[in-house]
């Protein structure tokens, strides 16, 4: 079987994502981090971009997007985070995850010093409304599952609190 699944086919329907920072490296573990790459999605959404549900932990993120140009959009996502991650560690001179972000940067990338996020998303076309719902439940369980927080809404980095009632950091779209 090839691999497929891992393509995004149908670009124009929502997908289960997941960005991982280069090498597991804990990079968002301050709120400047995490509103870098927030800010990229809020852009984004403004260009027709539709977040379903999100989590962000200290080294890798899932989301549920959807978009007419699905891949652009992530392609854009990653490029746009990537630079800004990268000049806000280089501004503070975060030195150790710097050299890192250098050590484990592909040799194919020689056109630049750093290489922020993995290779690839992993994409899983949301097929049925009851794998949306297991998509958004395993998306805001993650900070529970790791024994970070007892309850999903308690976890800021994450739109378990925008399915409860509240608002969260990042519009979601809830219909779909």
């Amino acid at each position: 079987m090839g691999r497929s699944r891992y393509k995004i086919t149908e670009p124009h329907l929502p997908h289960f994502v997941t960005l991982t920072v280069l090498h597991w490296i804990p990079v968002f573990t301050r709120p400047d981090t995490v509103n870098i790459l927030l800010d990229a999605l809020r852009f984004l959404s403004r260009d027709g971009l539709k977040v379903y549900a999100w989590v962000v932990l200290e080294n890798h993120c899932h989301l549920v997007l959807q978009s007419q140009a699905l891949d652009r959009d992530i392609a854009r996502l990653k490029s746009w985070t990537a630079k800004n991650l990268i000049q806000y560690l280089a501004e503070r001179n975060v030195k150790q995850i710097l050299d890192q972000l250098a050590f484990y940067k592909k040799a194919h990338k020689g056109d630049r010093a750093y290489q922020f996020w993995q290779e690839g998303v992993h994409p899983e076309l949301i097929q049925s409304d009851a794998m949306m719902w297991q998509k958004i439940d395993y998306i805001h369980q993650n900070p529970v599952k790791r024994g970070y927080v007892d309850e999903a809404a308690h976890w800021r980095y994450s739109s378990a609190r925008d399915y409860m009632g509240s608002s969260g950091l990042l519009a979601v779209c809830r219909e779909w």
